[in-house]
């Protein structure tokens, strides 16, 4: 979280304490081979994949982050246990803790926020109703 850095798929201290606690203790291995690669260094593969936009296969193991599918099940594993939304409560907590958040700059869309319903009209005598011809007949 503080300055940024010329590889910012590297995870810092400070971020790193963020994160950390939030991930689950791995299952006892049910096989015997290679070591499991650290969360760390696993988010670090992810967000290098995320920021250059190369396929996971492409990974280069020289990184040192595990292979490309290692780090695509963890993201999988992360999501599915929802990591991201449980970070992204501490990360608004922690920057409106410090008077850090501008919500002039925010935006609000259907995709993230269910659109209310309308009400719907009442006929004026004379005229036929409107309110169920724009319904959608597909099902």
């Amino acid at each position: 979280m503080g300055k940024r850095q010329s590889r910012p798929w590297i995870v810092s201290d400070e971020l790193w304490s963020l994160i950390e606690p939030l991930l689950s203790e791995p299952g006892p291995k049910l096989v015997a081979g290679r070591p499991r690669v650290p969360d760390r260094q696993a988010l670090c593969g992810i967000l290098f994949v995320l920021h250059t936009g190369i396929q996971w296969e492409y990974l280069p193991q020289e990184l040192g982050f595990g292979s490309g599918m290692t780090c695509w099940r963890r993201l999988a594993a992360w999501n599915e246990a929802g990591v991201w939304e449980k970070l992204h409560l501490v990360l608004l907590r922690k920057l409106r803790s410090a008077k850090k958040l501008d919500w002039s700059r925010a935006v609000i869309d259907s995709s993230h926020v269910r659109a209310a319903r309308r009400a719907q009209k009442r006929s004026q005598p004379g005229r036929p109703s409107t309110a169920r011809a724009s319904r959608s007949r597909c099902r």
